[in-house]
């Protein structure tokens, strides 16, 4: 595989089950059902946290390369559209704001457990010198295993951005709250909550 220059690393099926919470507690707090999550807007927006420039130049245009890691019997993200790996994500493109998004799914096979192909697939990324920019979704207990590979390929030339959605203390890389692009992917607005808040 060859990587982009920016490569969005996500669990998947974390982030499926963070969007399903999202919505059943906000579809009580505002009092509507909440759309699915737009999968275009969830990673655009991850890429403009981790540094992706909104709107580049034309002949700046690079591609978001986007894996989402997922567990064999998922074969779908119920929470977001699109959402099927085979028929709509995987080896599919959408334009954005950032640049075009490159969707890759990758699954996991039966002798390695996800926590352990999503390490792999991070040590694979972080050893190729041409991604400049990268953005890694991941549960907050997968922190721990992930921290060591992306201490070790620190670098000044690269802007690494790990997004949970507890907040991460130390690290040398950036950290960014997951909860704020999947609330932007689901359409709920800080406006709307402070109305009802009201």
């Amino acid at each position: 595989m060859e990587w982009a220059e920016n490569v969005l690393l996500a669990d998947a099926d974390y982030v499926d089950s963070v969007a399903f919470n999202l919505t059943v507690n906000f579809e009580r707090m505002l009092g509507r059902r909440v759309q699915p999550a737009d999968m275009v807007q969830w990673a655009e927006c991850v890429a403009m946290d981790g540094g992706a420039p909104l709107n580049p130049p034309e002949e700046k245009q690079t591609a978001i390369q986007v894996v989402l890691v997922h567990e064999r019997r998922n074969t779908a993200l119920k929470n977001f559209a699109p959402g099927n790996y085979a028929q709509e994500l995987d080896g599919h493109a959408a334009q954005s704001r950032v640049g075009e998004l490159v969707f890759n799914a990758v699954q996991t096979e039966d002798l390695a457990p996800k926590e352990q192909l999503l390490r792999d697939l991070l040590q694979l990324v972080c050893e190729q010198k041409g991604v400049r920019r990268l953005m890694v979704v991941c549960d907050d207990t997968m922190v721990g295993q992930l921290r060591p590979v992306l201490q070790h390929y620190d670098s000044d030339e690269r802007r690494t951005t790990l997004l949970t959605m507890q907040p991460v203390a130390g690290g040398a890389f950036r950290h960014v709250l997951l909860g704020y692009s999947l609330m932007a992917a689901l359409g709920i607005s800080s406006r709307e909550i402070e109305e009802k808040l009201k």
